[in-house]
């Protein structure tokens, strides 16, 4: 492996799986950022085509050890209620790290942010200002965060959220 290879490896193990989710949870009284019952664990995996003995192409997902410009990453976070009661409105937000974009086929219904958390919407109503004033419609590539809000979290539930993403 050429040390570019390397370094690249190194980058990735150590600031691109390192995106995590924040929960939020804030029913009528509570706070948000409040302690949880809903355990949240998340990871990366590549989406690599392999072939069957008769050259059947398939997607399989794979822990990534080496990932390059181009290549299409699934980031998942699981959650379960350890809690005996429902938790309801509770939302999951992921920051995209830098080095990936939204993957342009993602669903069209996933609420994103294109202002690092600020306004949410999905990317067909968002806009971006540029620095001389100028609009423009949002794109993949503008995405900064997706979120997701689940209405109730039975309890013992589990479930798995997830986006995919193209490295830049």
């Amino acid at each position: 492996m050429n040390t570019f290879a390397k370094f690249a490896a190194a980058l990735c193990a150590t600031s691109l799986f390192a995106a995590p989710a924040f929960a939020q949870d804030a029913g009528p009284g509570e706070t948000l950022g409040a302690t949880t019952p809903v355990e949240l664990s998340g990871d990366v995996l590549l989406a690599k085509t392999v072939s069957d003995a008769s050259g059947v192409e398939r997607i399989e997902l794979v822990e990534p050890d080496l990932i390059v410009p181009g290549d299409r990453l699934v980031f998942g976070t699981m959650y379960k209620n350890s809690s005996a009661e429902a938790v309801t409105n509770f939302t999951v937000t992921n920051p995209l790290p830098e080095a990936v974009r939204l993957a342009p086929d993602a669903d069209a219904e996933l609420v994103v942010s294109v202002d690092g958390a600020k306004t949410w919407g999905i990317l067909a109503n968002l806009t971006i200002v540029s620095a001389n004033g100028a609009e423009r419609s949002a794109i993949h590539a503008d995405v900064t965060h997706v979120r997701w809000t689940l209405d109730a979290i039975a309890p013992g539930e589990s479930g798995r959220l997830e986006y995919q993403a193209i490295i830049r």
